[in-house]
């Protein structure tokens, strides 16, 4: 999870929501992303969804059976989908995500029952520096917005 803490640092200092994702098998770091949905012009570069795909292409196969993805801020419903299509098996999370967290929050997406596949989750690992590292960012935002605005 520290790793997955200092990318979501990378996503903040590009501006970006600073989530981090780390894809590793059998002990091993095969996949790693930061959010970037703004500085890609892509909707869908969530930090879950870059560490997916670059685990898939580091091992070759769009199936991650076995991995298990560390992420700084709960999935939402997007995310969840694309865990499930690639068989990741276990998925730890630092802070939950009250308004679109899709593990635990506002649904729980891996308990529906028509679903193909099930994911073991935990949630809470490093949650107070996880939550932090977004309260941070969305506080200094919510500051520079003021500041803007006094001199307008």
């Amino acid at each position: 999870m520290n790793r997955a803490l200092a990318l979501a640092a990378q996503a903040a200092a590009l501006g970006e929501v600073p989530v981090g994702a780390v894809v590793v098998i059998d002990g091993q770091e095969v996949g790693a992303g930061f959010n970037k949905p703004i500085s890609s012009c892509d909707p869908t570069a969530h930090a879950e969804i870059c560490a997916l795909r670059q685990a898939a292409t580091y091992l070759n196969n769009y199936r991650l059976s076995g991995a298990t993805l560390y992420v700084t801020l709960e999935p939402c419903t997007m995310c969840v989908g694309a865990i499930i299509h690639s068989r990741i098996s276990r998925v730890v999370y630092g802070a939950t995500e009250p308004k679109a967290g899709a593990v635990e929050s506002a649904r729980r997406t891996f308990d529906e029952p028509h679903l193909n596949w099930r994911v073991e989750t935990r949630g809470g690992l490093l949650a107070e520096p996880c939550s932090r590292i977004i309260s941070d960012f969305f506080s200094h935002r919510r500051e520079l917005r003021r500041q803007l605005a006094k001199t307008e």
